[in-house]
């Protein structure tokens, strides 16, 4: 064999595992990117407690008729 062609495909295959160590770097940056934006949507929302003299019951029932 080759030594040319054996240190071209090891050379490849190190590139290669490169590029893929990379790729699932940039690919957990943008989860953790995308959590961080999901937590302070939802921490933005405002509280669900009712703020006016409406009574506790209210919106806990849909009343429907035929």
């Amino acid at each position: 064999m080759d030594v040319t062609g054996i240190t071209s495909l090891a050379t490849a295959m190190s590139d290669l595992s490169s590029n893929q160590a990379v790729g699932i770097a940039v690919l957990k940056k943008a989860i953790n990117l995308n959590a961080a934006g999901a937590l302070a949507l939802i921490q933005a929302l405002p509280d669900s407690k009712p703020t006016s003299n409406l009574p506790a019951h209210l919106g806990q029932n849909i009343n429907t008729t035929a």
